[in-house]
């Protein structure tokens, strides 16, 4: 019984249908077909679906074999190293203990105290009890709307092959439209309660944002809009970076004469007390970057709108509406009188996805307003829910027992620690950043799956099961990945191209998107270093490929694996060390670690011991994605 139950919990359609479900197949019939629910596997026959491409061919179950049996010792030894010998250097018997002691804090775990060094993370957990509040109001509050306005009479949405399909006097079309006007207007009203909640009279400065932009996206004549748009919402990343906001006071400051008092300094104008008033999060332009994402996502998605306004996508493709394919979602324009201020505002503001993401397009919000998503059910949005809470609780316990986050803020004395242990804080440290991220994440996209809304899952694998800079990317932050290529990569080229210069443009076009990603985090140099190690680090996995392509080791599967192996301890290598100098330390914080775990004889013996764990890790990497394929499933990642 507990064992179907975690199996349940950790399948993968709980966690995004998406993953099995293709992005090309109507949901219905596919989820109907599989007959996916989280009781069960996925049913596919011999996950070999006769396919002629060798990469997607999968190879016979390694799990029971010698090799794999010593990986299995290899792989459970270094992870309670890994473990203790964090937790040894964050006892208080450690020498270096009383200089990141003032940083900790009383932690709710008895006898323990909490690392809440992290500003980003300690803000989220700071907030968790009233975003819960605001969760359970949220839905309440949407039934009462609707309850008033009696819309469930004249909004039960059928499909539109269903025989009889009137309600209360509408076509299912009209329905859909009705349900769709319901929505966006209950969206348009708490966003605006919640907009003024969270940012007082700066929301006022949103507002003007989003009308400058919906003005560039629908006035300007056609073929200037998407450089006008990108120019605009870059910067305004910048604008908002060395503004600071736009404090009221320096704008009324222009034009308002200033005075001054008795003492001869000058006093408050009006600005300084609509400043005065900044709501729960003050600085509002901190969050304000997953907006500009969505607003590049309306104004392009209503350009190309414009390519399609002399036929129907649907009628053309004769597809039934309510049954929508993820991609047909996100592709197939809204209807001409959906590219509104009302349905943008709606969109730009939704609620639940308004602080931290997931990303979704203007497209599918508008699809999905319309009709409900079949990948959304009680049950897998309840199993969903107890997968956050297990997440919430391992970081919980991890900052009460492993303070590497407040070490690396205190830079004590790195030779009073071996390269195991400095190996072993950088490491943690990257653990740490994955939960934080994957937690608010997680968060929002349930409270959206809760309204109704399904969009993509961020974080697809462990921070601990990435072996590809490519892969590593399409299963970090996932709906931005999608977002980028939607409305960067592939406007840009793709990899389009044949021969030297066709990878050569590719390459340049990867540099302007993590050039971009990096711009967007934050505009600091370690993040447009971040960006650019990233870019850097694809060329080796490039090269690799042409030099080791897998149709020629076709008849030595093992080596070739084996192979594969080595050039991953490298990739990791340099994966941990972009996100390090990205997100954690800088180039001077990695230079110190660096230094400190290669400086000695000790510590190259420690770096060659740690790279043949790697190795073991990787090719249980490797299987856990043959057993995928198995079943029929390629995550890409």
């Amino acid at each position: 019984m507990v064992l179907n139950f975690i199996r349940q919990l950790y399948s993968l359609d709980t966690l995004d249908t998406r993953f099995v479900v293709p992005a090309t197949s109507p949901p219905k019939e596919a989820l109907e077909e599989a007959k996916l629910d989280p009781a069960g596997p996925v049913p596919v026959k011999d996950g070999r679906n006769g396919s002629k491409d060798p990469e997607n061919r999968s190879h016979p179950p390694l799990w029971n074999t010698p090799e794999f049996y010593f990986y299995y010792v290899v792989i459970l030894t270094s992870v309670f190293f890994m473990f203790k010998l964090v937790l040894d250097v964050s006892q208080e018997s450690h020498p270096n203990y009383p200089k990141f002691d003032h940083l900790l804090s009383d932690g709710w775990i008895p006898g323990r105290r909490v690392d809440n060094t992290d500003a980003q993370y300690g803000g989220f957990r700071q907030n968790i009890p009233y975003l819960f509040i605001v969760v359970v109001l949220h839905p309440i509050l949407r039934k009462a709307y609707d309850s008033f306005w009696r819309a469930d009479t004249y909004t039960q949405v059928r499909s539109s092959s269903a025989i009889g399909g009137l309600t209360m006097g509408l076509t299912p079309s009209a329905a859909a439209d009705a349900r769709m006007n319901q929505r966006v207007s209950f969206d348009l009203l708490f966003a605006a309660v919640f907009l003024a909640a969270l940012h007082g009279f700066s929301a006022f400065k949103i507002l003007a944002i989003l009308y400058a932009n919906y003005c560039i996206g629908t006035k300007l004549p056609r073929q200037y809009v998407p450089a006008a748009t990108w120019i605009f919402n870059v910067g305004t990343l910048f604008a908002n970076e060395f503004s600071d906001g736009y404090s009221y006071a320096n704008i009324l400051g222009v034009f308002l004469p200033s005075t001054v008092s008795e003492k001869g300094e000058p006093t408050s104008n009006f600005g300084h007390t609509l400043d005065s008033y900044g709501g729960l999060i003050p600085r509002w332009e901190v969050l304000f970057n997953f907006t500009i994402l969505r607003l590049i996502s309306f104004n392009l998605d209503y350009y190309w709108s414009l390519n399609t306004r002399t036929s129907s996508p649907l009628e053309k493709k004769q597809l039934d509406p309510s049954n929508l394919s993820e991609r047909d979602r996100v592709t197939i324009p809204a209807k001409p009188t959906d590219y509104t201020f009302r349905n943008y505002f709606a969109y730009a503001m939704y609620s639940p996805l308004y602080l931290a993401g997931p990303i979704i397009t203007f497209n599918d919000y508008i699809a999905q307003c319309r009709y409900k998503p079949h990948s959304i059910t009680t049950k897998r949005t309840t199993l969903y829910l107890v997968r956050f809470i297990v997440v919430l609780l391992t970081m919980e316990i991890m900052i009460h027992y492993m303070y590497m986050v407040a070490i690396f803020h205190a830079r004590p004395d790195w030779s009073q620690y071996t390269p195991a242990q400095l190996s072993m804080l950088g490491f943690f440290n990257l653990k740490h950043i994955w939960l934080k991220l994957l937690i608010p994440w997680r968060f929002f996209r349930l409270w959206s799956l809760m309204d109704g809304i399904d969009p993509p899952e961020n974080m697809v694998r462990c921070m601990s099961d990435n072996y590809s800079v490519m892969y590593f990317w399409r299963g970090w932050h996932r709906s931005f990945n999608k977002w980028s290529l939607r409305y960067l990569y592939i406007p840009l080229g793709g990899n389009r191209g044949e021969g030297m210069w066709g990878k050569a443009r590719s390459i340049g076009n990867y540099l302007a998107v993590f050039t971009f990603i990096a711009i967007w985090h934050d505009i600091q140099l370690r993040l447009l270093m971040w960006g650019w190690l990233v870019t850097l680090f694809v060329l080796p996995e490039i090269v690799a490929s042409y030099i080791f392509p897998a149709r020629k080791w076709k008849s030595s599967p093992d080596a070739y694996r084996w192979l594969c192996g080595v050039g991953a301890v490298f990739e990791i290598l340099m994966l941990m060390t972009a996100n390090l100098v990205g997100f954690a330390l800088g180039v001077d914080g990695l230079k110190d670690l660096v230094r400190g775990i290669v400086g000695t004889w000790s510590g190259w013996m420690f770096l060659a011991t740690a790279c043949g764990a790697l190795f073991t890790g990787v090719q249980f990497m490797f299987e856990w994605r043959e057993k995928e394929k198995r079943r029929g499933i390629k995550m890409k990642c």
